[in-house]
């Protein structure tokens, strides 16, 4: 693989113009398409297959009119009573009139027929009924519905319309730049070149625009839920500058040792280009290995990101290239441009005082209190992820002062809890008469079941065999009592024989989508842990090394784990990242982390030991090769990861709780798996095993695959000629 990437960097640095126009021409057609063909995205979390997802279908073929989005209208008068006036009552009325008569809506339930009041007669609750789904309804639609009882609130009557239809895509706004900007100056301070810092930055962006434009180009026929382009948005721009600074950091290794531009940029691929391919096919395999859970939305999810990450690799093997060409020295520091300044840094002793190789001694001399600092510290974050709970996010966790929170906040203050996480019962039967005589005995399991407020009178479609209850449970949706109840009431329904009776509604879909990927979990965890053995035996040709590799990743989850549910769930330190109310972590996120770690935890894992490895193999002590791995790597992985925290970072000043806890999480376990696994504890161990660390079975070695990422192949082609000197 290195020769073949020697030879297309050579090639693409040599016709760099045309490679250049290829990719302009890419970007502005996919932009084109983009524009024109882009789709709405979802905000719905769909489950295939769950108790949830068959009532909602039953709905949207029998009783249509109640199978769309819902809204809720949290009504408080000035003062208690006053419902209980006719002012008060025509007052609600008019609004009432006012949602049914939007546009988008079925209905409205006026609060006075179904006695959803207060006894005090101050709090009342509008419900109102869409007839698409949430993702269905328009921004006018939306802004119409926010703006409801604008003539009410003028007389001081305090109007909050909320409910699944304000679930709306999040916005993508400047603080996220800021991440881009910490990533240029980090670049700027490792080159010392502006023209190298600009170059990496742009090659990145590029790829970033070429991978957004071609996902929203296919939004248009495939559903993408709207967390989905923030993520391939996040993850393609992190990897993005890190496999350019990496291509880029190698072609001046190779320009300050005296070869030719082509020369070193054909090899600055072969070798640093083999890692980026590597890393980069890791991360796409592992987000691609989402669809073996069968969760749709997430499978959306992880293709998407997969996609954005393969034109990143592609950007970077290709595109930077071409850019080096055109930069030509101007990548090297102003002072080390000239050829005497080449040539005397190619033909002086190598500098082993720099702060990689004084680390890597530090830690290979007191390896065993290192290890054992590094578990136990590892270990101990890692203890609140025993607690960790799952589930959908719900309008309680939404951040202060939207609609969406302010609805949720004034019907708990009313109302309480339960009445934000209603639960729906869809019973239907062939014939009218079977579903008019279970629907009494489904209303009175329901109502003695423990955890169960109330159950609301039912409505029936106009056939006659579907009929709908509305559960309200006492607590509230993410709660742990009612995912109890939603198995408690399935317990007690299936009783019925004369009907089907299917439990459903956005509490219920999320607590079925939530126990799914807990179910899914361990298995991805296990395919996750196995593929990346498998992947650095290949590469590293060793037993041990994968395995510390494995079990390295598994600690930088189980810390990322812990201090995400420390501060997100439990809530300490959560003022520090802007979090209003924490709550439990969004279902997905633990099972798209992994993937997205093991990626990048591979990548730096590579970059580091193979450069171990190489020095091992040319003769150098295990130690030796330890201390010259990490002193020649140390400061490209440093630059590498404090790239991808900063990006990863700018999106946790986002309002939108989901992303901003997949930004916090992916910036600290990148920051746990790059400075205390693969530069600390990593080092550590590899000089404690020893020469071990390198062994492997000769029947083993003989049957792997050689897939030479280190570029062992192309350094016995390039023996074959004459190097291109300058």
């Amino acid at each position: 693989m290195a020769t073949l990437l020697y030879r297309l960097g050579r090639a693409s640095l040599r016709r760099r113009r045309l490679v250049a126009l290829v990719w302009l021409v890419v970007l502005v057609g996919l932009g084109v398409a983009a524009a024109t063909l882009k789709g709405p995205t979802a905000s719905n979390f769909t489950m295939p297959g769950t108790e949830s997802q068959r009532a909602i279908d039953l709905l949207a073929d029998r009783f249509p009119q109640a199978s769309g989005a819902t809204g809720t209208i949290a009504v408080k008068a000035p003062q208690p009573g006053q419902l209980l006036t006719p002012e008060g009552q025509a007052v609600v009325t008019q609004v009432t009139h006012e949602a049914a008569t939007l546009p988008g809506v079925v209905g409205a339930v006026d609060p006075y027929q179904v006695k959803a009041l207060t006894p005090d007669g101050r709090y009342a609750l509008i419900q109102v009924q869409f007839k698409g789904r949430a993702d269905e309804v328009t921004d006018d639609q939306r802004i119409a519905y926010e703006q409801v009882g604008a003539q009410a609130e003028a007389q001081g009557w305090q109007i909050a319309p909320g409910g699944e239809v304000l679930n709306a895509e999040p916005e993508v706004g400047s603080t996220e730049a800021l991440g881009v900007v910490v990533a240029a100056i980090v670049l700027i301070i490792t080159f010392g070149s502006l023209v190298a810092a600009g170059m990496t930055m742009l090659n990145a962006l590029i790829g970033v625009g070429v991978g957004m434009a071609g996902l929203f180009a296919l939004s248009g026929a495939v559903e993408l839920t709207s967390t989905a382009p923030i993520l391939a948005l996040m993850l393609g721009l992190a990897v993005g500058i890190d496999y350019s600074l990496f291509i880029t950091s190698r072609h001046r290794q190779n320009l300050l040792d005296g070869l030719s531009p082509e020369e070193a940029v054909g090899r600055a691929v072969g070798t640093a280009g083999s890692a980026v391919v590597f890393a980069g096919g890791t991360v796409v395999i592992a987000l691609a290995g989402l669809a073996v859970v069968d969760i749709p939305f997430l499978t959306v999810m992880g293709l998407a990101a997969a996609g954005t990450v393969t034109v990143a690799v592609l950007v970077a093997i290709t595109l930077a290239p071409a850019l080096l060409g055109f930069a030509g020295r101007k990548v090297l520091p102003r002072k080390l441009r000239g050829r005497h300044a080449i040539e005397s840094d190619a033909t002086g002793s190598e500098d082993r005082s720099g702060f990689g190789f004084r680390w890597a001694h530090w830690v290979t001399r007191l390896r065993l209190p290192v290890i054992l600092i590094g578990l136990l510290g590892l270990g101990l974050l890692a203890l609140p992820a025993q607690d960790m709970r799952l589930a959908l996010p719900d309008a309680a966790t939404a951040a202060e002062g939207t609609p969406a929170r302010v609805s949720n906040d004034l019907i708990r203050e009313g109302f309480g809890r339960g009445f934000t996480g209603r639960l729906a019962v869809v019973v239907t039967a062939d014939s009218p008469q079977a579903t008019q005589a279970a629907v009494p005995q489904v209303a009175a399991l329901i109502q003695r079941t423990d955890g169960v407020l109330a159950v609301a009178p039912p409505q029936t479609d106009p056939s006659g065999r579907t009929a709908l209850l509305g559960v309200i449970p006492k607590t509230g949706p993410t709660d742990a009592a009612t995912e109890t109840l939603v198995h408690d009431i399935r317990r007690q329904v299936a009783e019925i024989k004369t009907a089907d009776v299917l439990l459903t509604g956005v509490t219920a879909i999320g607590i079925d989508v939530s126990e799914k990927l807990s179910d899914a979990l361990p298995v991805y965890l296990l395919l996750v842990v196995g593929l990346s053995i498998l992947l650095l035996m290949l590469v590293f040709r060793s037993i041990l090394v994968p395995v510390k590799a494995a079990l390295g990743f598994l600690l930088t989850v189980a810390a990322t784990f812990g201090i995400t549910v420390a501060v997100f769930q439990q809530g300490h330190f959560s003022d520090l990242v802007g979090l209003d109310t924490p709550g439990p972590l969004i279902s997905f996120l633990p099972i798209l982390l992994i993937g997205i770690l093991f990626g990048l935890a591979m990548d730096y894992e590579v970059f580091l030991v193979s450069r171990m490895r190489e020095d091992f193999v040319h003769g150098d002590t295990a130690r030796q090769a330890t201390i010259n791995g990490m002193g020649h790597g140390a400061r490209v992985v440093t630059a590498a990861a404090l790239i991808m925290i900063s990006v990863f970072s700018g999106f946790i000043f986002l309002d939108d709780p989901v992303i901003k806890s997949m930004g916090f999480a992916l910036a600290i376990g990148v920051a746990i798996d790059a400075f205390v696994v693969r530069m600390t504890i990593v080092p550590a161990v590899m000089s404690l095993l020893n020469t071990a660390a390198w062994w492997i079975p000769r029947w083993l070695d003989r049957i792997l695959p050689n897939v030479d990422v280190e570029g062992e192949g192309l350094r016995a082609h390039l023996a074959e000629k004459e190097p291109a000197a300058v």
